[in-house]
């Protein structure tokens, strides 16, 4: 049975393992997806039977299955459209469909019921994945708290029967059941659920507490200030379900389309059949000539002028693992003029690691000595500062001596024995206060000073009460953040906003370092989101990329969001629209620039299915376009398009997003019509 907190599995390892089991689990519920499967199956069957010359009995059943699985829920939606005076696309494909069997080009109408079944499909999945994560996010707030009756006794109620004004007690290791003002005691409250900070905030009278974070080893008394309706976790569900429930300004141009595209050809195709009737013409040869124009115009070309450059883009993506989690973000993505980064967790690791080790003059000690007694007082300790420290020593090979009589003070840091000496370690602030002590004191409150301005978090080391040295820790910045940062810059032409719910002076500090000059901190969610709203309202489209519950508002009110997958909430990679799953922040860029590669060549398809789809009708129309010949142009542009949109699936397309082959802001990529 592993000995302590670092070596059990993590809740978070978990969940993870949850998450992806629900997916699973979601993937196979959803009857679209099974349809889809059912009808490509079919397809794929009976394809190579019919091209081998077998037997039309062989083949035949396997593509009438194909249209009665991956047809049927599309004609039922589309008669129910036509119910109320709405003629829907996927009622138009499906008589195409049909069209092209009736007059013995089965093939061709099977291909286009599972091109729309299997978008279909990858539409009702994306738009099913957040509300099994936005409950689980619920689940974070105790459902019973224990409030403070004014005789001085206690009762366990439903944390959603408290009222404002109400005394609630917080007992070591529980969740704070509301947004409140803790009155008394002291402790260290973990709270990367909401501001995403990646160290526990110390905690004392008169200091805020919010609904679901957790707390440390202190006992708290706190003053509820928010219904439980109001609170911030519950705001942050609610923004959630909001963002989610908008639709892309992209689908909703799509629908419009569709709409009149429909109306047009099935108006189209009866006048064709019905004038040259009116004219003296025979019936089957009005017939085959609107037949004909079903085919030719029928939009199998357009639809594949859409689709392959994005899925191409999408599995190449998820090959380097980024999950796109639909062809209409593939296409948003490319789209972004603006990006907001949170810090803890994207631009860095969002592990603490301890980073300055100074032992005071005086003190006997050289680094070595200093952090091995450091790190044999913190041991015994689960704080994630202490883990800092001892896996430090750990790193460097150091031997830690016992530890005795270890004690820890909630906010203030460590004691224990070691070597026959009393070893403190904690604040500085705590443990010798912010004035006073002497010149000794007033040095070492200067050197903490300079390290907390370098945006460190500075650990005082005592032995016998007098200060020996101090120890830096801060959260590392991922090795290719400063690149990441160069390459999104050039991609938007300006340089990306930093959001965080961390100190200013860190942030600042590593805005710098990566160049970013747009940095705001300490946000809380909702912050997060007016700035991302702020950014939209002056026609930007804005691209998140965040990790943290904290950040899942914002992801799903962007444009865009990216949530960084290996250490990212099950929230985050709920609410984001894309997650890089390998934890690369280069990855990033990298999909940006591949989208508009994708984009580019939905414009190229569109323009190709265009001119054969013209040229075709026209001919139709004006002279006479034999089936066969039409058939041939037909599937010869549908066959050009797929094959110009699956240039994508190639390694090399990767290759050349990565390094810088996408289109800059300053010569954007057409946008399609």
């Amino acid at each position: 049975m592993p000995s302590t907190l670092a070596e059990r599995p993590s809740a978070a390892a978990y969940g993870h393992a949850g998450a992806a089991a629900r997916r699973r689990t979601r993937v196979l519920a959803l009857a679209e997806a099974r349809w889809a499967a059912a009808a490509t199956a079919a397809f794929l069957l009976a394809l190579p039977l019919q091209l081998t010359g077998a037997s039309a009995w062989l083949w035949g059943p396997l593509y009438a299955l194909a249209y009665a699985t991956g047809g049927w829920e599309p004609a039922r939606a589309g008669l129910r459209a036509l119910r109320d005076k709405t003629l829907d696309v996927d009622l138009l494909m499906i008589a195409a469909a049909l069209g092209a069997a009736s007059i013995g080009q089965v093939m061709d109408g099977a291909l286009l019921i599972v091109i729309f079944a299997t978008s279909g499909a990858l539409e009702a999945l994306a738009t099913a994945r957040t509300a099994d994560s936005v409950r689980g996010l619920l689940d974070l707030a105790p459902a019973t708290v224990t409030r403070l009756l004014p005789d001085g006794g206690t009762q366990t109620v439903p944390a959603e029967d408290l009222a404002v004004g109400d005394t609630v007690l917080i007992r070591p290791g529980e969740r704070v059941g509301a947004d409140g003002r803790v009155l008394a005691g002291v402790s260290e409250v973990d709270q990367a659920t909401i501001t995403g900070e990646p160290l526990p905030a110390p905690k004392e009278a008169g200091d805020e507490v919010f609904a679901g974070t957790l707390n440390g080893t202190g006992a708290l008394r706190v003053r509820v200030e928010r219904d439980a309706r109001d609170c911030v976790l519950a705001r942050i569900v609610a923004m959630v379900e909001e963002a989610s429930r908008t639709k892309a300004p992209t689908q909703l141009f799509i629908e419009k389309v569709e709409q009149r595209y429909a109306i047009g050809l099935v108006i189209a195709t009866l006048a064709v059949f019905a004038v040259p009737l009116a004219l003296g013409g025979d019936l089957s040869g009005s017939l085959l000539r609107a037949m004909t124009f079903m085919i030719v115009a029928s939009p199998c070309a357009v639809v594949l002028a859409t689709m392959p450059p994005l899925l191409s883009a999408i599995a190449n993506a998820g090959r380097h693992g980024v999950l796109v989690k639909s062809a209409v973000v593939m296409e948003r993505l490319g789209q972004v003029d603006a990006v907001a980064l949170d810090k803890t967790g994207t631009l860095t690791e969002g592990t603490p690691r301890v980073t300055d080790i100074r032992p005071l003059a005086g003190s006997g000690l050289d680094e070595p000595a200093l952090l091995a007694l450091a790190a044999a007082a913190e041991h015994p300790s689960e704080h994630p500062l202490a883990r800092a420290v001892v896996d430090a020593a750990r790193q460097r090979g150091l031997t830690l001596p016992p530890a005795e009589d270890f004690a820890s003070a909630p906010g203030t840091g460590v004691r224990a024995t070691v070597g026959g000496h009393t070893v403190e370690v904690g604040a500085p602030a705590r443990l010798i206060g912010a004035r006073g002590g002497g010149a000794r004191h007033a040095a070492v409150r200067t050197a903490a000073e300079r390290l907390e301005s370098a945006g460190r978090t500075v650990v005082l080391v005592r032995r016998d009460g007098v200060p020996v040295g101090l120890l830096g820790v801060a959260d590392r910045l991922r090795a290719d953040a400063a690149a990441t940062v160069t390459a999104l810059t050039a991609l938007t032409g300006s340089a990306p906003a930093l959001l965080t719910g961390d100190n200013p002076r860190a942030a600042a500090r590593l805005a710098a370092e990566v160049g970013i000059t747009d940095v705001r901190a300490g946000l809380l969610p909702e912050d997060k989101v007016a700035a991302v709203r702020e950014r939209e309202g002056a026609g930007r489209r804005v691209l998140v990329v965040g990790d943290g519950v904290n950040d899942a508002p914002a992801l799903a009110a962007a444009h865009t969001g990216i949530a960084m997958g290996r250490v990212g909430s099950d929230l985050a990679l709920e609410a984001a629209d894309v997650v890089v799953a390998r934890d690369e922040l280069a990855a990033v860029p990298t999909v940006v620039a591949l989208s508009r590669r994708a984009r580019r060549l939905v414009v190229q398809n569109l323009v190709i299915a265009s001119v054969f789809l013209s040229t075709l009708v026209v001919w139709d129309l004006v002279g006479h376009l034999p089936l066969p010949l039409g058939v041939l142009g037909h599937e010869g542009s549908t066959v050009v398009v797929g094959l110009n949109g699956l240039r994508l699936l190639r390694e090399s397309a990767w290759r050349r997003a990565g390094s810088g082959g996408g289109r800059t802001r300053r010569d954007p990529a057409p946008v399609p019509a």
